[in-house]
C-alpha cells in the first residue's frame, strides 16, 4: 500500500495538508483569511480595548482644542500685466510652461515672506496690540530686568511676525492661477482681517516694485546713452577722416540702407570681369563649333544643310538630275540635250559647294574672333585686378571703422528707443496681481472637527492594534494549530488530538469509535511510518512542561500498539513524579527504580495490564536522586533488555524544562515523540526544550498535538474530521 494511501487511512481523505507534511507551493487565499479570522479573534479584546481608547482619546482631545478660525482671501496672479503703451513691460514674455511654473513659485514665495509679513505687521501696528497675541495663542513679549524699550519692540514685532508666518498658508491649484491666502488664529474676526491685509499687502509690493524697478531702468538707460553718443561721434568722425585720406567716397546705399565707400576701380573690375567671362563663354561655344565642323564633309555641317540657298540649289539639282535620267533613257549621252543637262548640273554643284564652303569657313573666323576677345580682356583683368587689390588693402581698415560706427550708431539708436519709451510709460504701469475674492469673517471654526478626529484616531486605533497584534504573535509561541507546528518549530505533525468536553477520557478512550480514539489510532498509524524500519522499538514521550498529556498519550499508543498483535512494555520513566502506578492500581512498591539500581529484574517488576499483549513497569519507589540513577549503567541495560523480550518499548518521560531525565532517557531511545497541549501557552518553552533535545542529539519524530479546539481556529472541516465518529451509537448512512 502507498504510503499516500496510508496516510488517508489515518487521517482520513479530507486532511489537511500540513498534517501531511504537504509543502505548498501556490498561494492559498482561504488559508490566509482562515489565519486572519484566528487572529483576529484571539485578540479582539485586545483591539476592542486599543479601538474604544483611540475613539475616546480622540473625543477628549476634541473637547480640550481650542476652535481656530480660518479665513480666504483671493487673488489671481498673471504672468504678465495688460500693457497701456505697447512694451512698457521691463520683464520679458513667458515662453514656456516651465518658465511660468517657476513665475508663480516666486510670487507664492514672495508672499509667504517675512518682508511682506513685516509690511502687514507695520501696517496696522499688530505688535502693539495684545488681542493679536493673544489670537494668535501666544503672549506679548514683557519687558524683563535689563531690557530697554528697543529691544521689547524688536522682540515684540519678531514674535509678531513669526506667528504670522506660522498662520498663513497659501494654496494654488495645478493649472491654475488664483492663489489663496489663508489665515488661522482663534478671532474669526482677526482672521479675516489679515487675509485681507496681506492681499492688499502684496498688491502694493508688486506695483511698488514695479515702479522702482522702471525707474532704475531709466537711470541706468540715461547713464548708457551718455556713454553710447560719445563713442558714436567719435567712431564717425575716425571714419570721414580715414575716407578722406585714402580717397574713398562715402554714398548712401541703394535704397539709403546704410553707407558704403565708392571705387571706380572696382567698378571696372567687376564690368571687365563680366565682360571677360562672357567672352570666354563666346570663345569655348565657337571653338566647340568648329570643332564639330572641322572634319565633316561639307555638306554634312548642320549650318550647310540649314541654309536656305543651299536648300534650294539641291532641289533644283534633284530637278535637272532627273530631267537627265529622263533624257538618257531617250538619247544617248553625245546628245545635246544630255550634255547641257549635265552641264546644269556640274553648275549646280559648283554653287552649292562655294556657298557651304563660306559657311564652314565663317565659323572658323568666328573662332579666331573669340579667341582673341578673350585674350584682350582676360589682360584688361589681370591689370586692373592688381590696382583693385591695392585699394581693396586701404578699404579694410575702412570697413572696421564703419562697422564701429554702425554698432555705436544701433546702439544708441536702441538705448534712444527704449529711453524715450520708459518716459513715456513711467506712469502708466498696469498691475499683474488683483483681488478676486475678499476674505469673509468665517461662521464656523476649522478646528476641532470631531468626525475627522474620530477618523485619525480609529485609524491610529487600527494601527496600532494592528502593531501590538503582530508584535504579540510574532513574540507568541503558543502551538494552537497544525499550521503553527510546521511554521514555528519546523517539525512534521504526527498526531491531532481534539479537545474534549467531557471529563470522562477513560470511558472515551475506552469507546474505539470516539473522536479521542480515532485520533489516537491516526497517531499510531503515522508512527508506523515516521522510521525506515516501521514502528521505532524504543519510543519516548516527552513535553516542554508537566500536564500536557503524556502519560495518556503513552498509554494510548501502547494499547493501540498492542492491539495489532505486538507485544507491548509501557514504562513510567518519570520517577520523580509517577503516576501509572495509581492509573493502574497497582499496590506493588516495584518498579523501574528497582531495576536500574540492580535490586530487581525487568521480568520481576513488568506487570499485565489486562489489555493482551501489553505490560507496563511503574515508576516505583522514588529516588532521592533520579538523574543520578538515570545516568548510571542501569539505563542502557534495562533498554537492552526489554528491546529483547518486547516488539515495542515505550517510555513516559518526566517533562524537559528544569530536568535532565527526559534528556538522559531521550538518548537511548529510537525516536522522541514530543506532546503539545494547544490550550495554553507556552512562552518559549516548546523552542527550549527542542534545542535541548537537539544539544543529546535526540531522534525527534514529530509532534503531537493534544487538546487541540478546532473551532478555535476557524478550521471546521479538521472539526468535522474529528468529530466523524464521535457518536458511537449512530450508523453511517
Amino acid at each position: 500500500m502507498a504510503e499516500r494511501d496510508l496516510k488517508d487511512i489515518a487521517f482520513g481523505k479530507d486532511a489537511p495538508d500540513e498534517i501531511l507534511g504537504k509543502q505548498e507551493t501556490e498561494f492559498d487565499f482561504s488559508r490566509y483569511l482562515k489565519t486572519f479570522i484566528g487572529v483576529v479573534r484571539r485578540n479582539a479584546v485586545v483591539i476592542g480595548v486599543i479601538l474604544a481608547g483611540s475613539i475616546l482619546l480622540g473625543v477628549i482631545v476634541t473637547l480640550l482644542m481650542t476652535p481656530t478660525y480660518d479665513a480666504v482671501a483671493q487673488i489671481m496672479i498673471e504672468d504678465q500685466a495688460d500693457e497701456i503703451i505697447e512694451g512698457s513691460e521691463l520683464q520679458s514674455a513667458m515662453t514656456g510652461r516651465g518658465d511660468t511654473a517657476r513665475f508663480l513659485s516666486t510670487q507664492l514665495g514672495i508672499v509667504q515672506s517675512r518682508s511682506l509679513a513685516r509690511a502687514v505687521i507695520q501696517s496696522e501696528r499688530l505688535d502693539r496690540n495684545p488681542a493679536y497675541f493673544e489670537a494668535m495663542g501666544s503672549e506679548m513679549p514683557v519687558a524683563e530686568a535689563g531690557q530697554s524699550a528697543q529691544d521689547v519692540a524688536n522682540a515684540s514685532r519678531n514674535r509678531a511676525i513669526s506667528l504670522l508666518q506660522s498662520a498663513l498658508s497659501v494654496e494654488m491649484p495645478i493649472d491654475s492661477r488664483i492663489a489663496g491666502l489663508s489665515i488661522r488664529s482663534r478671532s474669526p474676526q482677526l482672521s479675516a482681517r489679515l487675509a485681507n491685509l496681506y492681499a492688499q499687502r502684496y498688491i502694493e509690493y508688486n506695483l511698488n516694485q514695479k515702479y522702482e524697478s522702471s525707474a532704475y531702468a531709466r537711470r541706468f538707460l540715461a547713464d548708457q546713452l551718455d556713454d553710447a553718443r560719445n563713442k558714436l561721434t567719435q567712431s564717425e568722425r575716425d571714419l570721414n577722416q580715414y575716407a578722406r585720406a585714402a580717397g574713398l567716397i562715402r554714398v548712401t546705399g541703394q535704397g539709403g540702407n546704410g553707407e558704403t565707400a565708392l571705387s571706380v576701380t572696382n567698378n571696372t573690375l567687376v564690368d571687365l570681369n563680366s565682360s571677360a567671362s562672357k567672352a570666354i563663354a563666346d570663345r569655348i561655344a565657337a571653338e566647340d563649333r568648329w570643332k564639330t565642323i572641322a572634319g565633316q564633309p561639307i555638306l554634312n555641317v548642320p549650318e550647310v544643310n540649314a541654309n536656305p540657298a543651299v536648300s534650294g540649289l539641291i532641289a533644283e539639282k534633284a530637278k535637272a538630275q532627273a530631267i537627265l535620267a529622263d533624257e538618257l533613257s531617250r538619247h544617248r549621252d553625245g546628245y545635246s540635250t544630255v550634255v547641257a543637262q549635265r552641264a546644269a548640273i556640274a553648275e549646280l554643284d559648283r554653287r552649292i559647294l562655294a556657298i557651304a564652303t563660306s559657311i564652314k569657313n565663317s565659323a572658323q573666323l568666328d573662332y579666331q574672333a573669340a579667341a582673341e576677345k578673350e585674350k584682350s580682356l582676360l589682360s584688361r583683368v589681370t591689370s586692373v585686378r592688381g590696382e583693385a587689390l591695392d585699394e581693396q588693402d586701404r578699404g579694410v581698415q575702412y570697413s572696421v571703422l564703419k562697422r564701429v560706427a554702425d554698432t555705436n550708431r544701433t546702439l544708441y539708436e536702441t538705448l534712444l528707443s527704449r529711453y524715450n519709451q520708459l518716459n513715456a510709460s513711467a506712469g502708466a504701469t498696469s498691475n499683474n496681481v488683483t483681488l478676486v475674492d475678499a476674505a469673509e469673517v468665517p461662521h464656523s471654526p476649522h478646528s476641532p472637527n470631531l468626525l475627522l478626529n474620530l477618523a485619525v484616531a480609529l485609524v491610529a486605533g487600527f494601527v496600532l492594534a494592528a502593531a501590538i497584534v503582530f508584535l504579540k504573535e510574532l513574540f507568541d509561541d503558543a502551538i494552537r494549530s497544525p499550521e503553527d507546528v510546521e511554521r514555528k518549530l519546523e517539525m512534521p505533525l504526527l498526531g491531532l488530538v481534539p479537545m474534549l468536553d467531557i471529563e470522562g477520557v477513560e470511558e472515551e478512550m475506552g469507546n474505539r469509535r470516539s473522536s479521542l480514539s480515532e485520533a489516537f489510532q491516526s497517531l499510531v498509524t503515522n508512527l508506523r511510518y515516521s522510521t525506515a524500519n516501521g514502528l521505532p522499538r524504543v519510543l519516548a514521550l516527552t513535553s516542554s512542561r508537566e500536564s500536557e498529556g503524556k502519560s495518556t498519550t503513552a498509554r494510548s499508543i501502547a494499547l493501540n500498539v498492542a492491539r495489532l498483535g505486538n507485544k507491548v512494555l509501557l514504562v513510567d520513566a518519570d520517577l520523580r513524579r509517577p503516576t501509572l502506578h495509581r492509573q493502574m492500581k497497582d499496590a506493588n512498591l516495584s518498579g523501574l527504580t528497582d531495576v536500574l539500581t540492580g535490586q530487581r529484574t525487568l521480568e520481576e517488576v513488568a506487570m499485565p495490564s489486562g489489555q493482551p499483549n501489553l505490560d507496563y513497569v511503574s515508576g516505583l519507589p522514588m529516588p532521592p536522586d533520579p538523574a543520578l540513577i538515570l545516568a548510571g549503567n542501569g539505563l542502557p541495560a534495562f533498554i537492552a533488555d526489554a528491546r529483547t523480550r518486547y516488539d515495542m518499548v515505550v517510555l513516559d518521560c518526566p517533562p524537559l524544562l528544569g530536568l535532565s531525565d527526559a534528556a538522559l532517557l531521550a538518548r537511548h531511545a529510537d525516536g522522541v515523540l514530543f506532546i503539545i497541549d494547544a490550550s495554553s501557552f507556552h512562552r518559549g518553552a516548546v523552542k527550549s526544550a527542542m534545542r535541548r533535545l537537539a544539544l543529546v542529539k535526540a531522534n525527534i519524530l514529530g509532534v503531537v498535538l493534544n487538546r487541540f479546539n478546532p473551532r478555535a481556529g476557524a478550521d471546521d472541516y479538521k472539526y468535522y474530521s474529528y468529530n466523524y465518529y464521535s457518536y458511537g451509537s449512530q450508523e453511517r448512512d
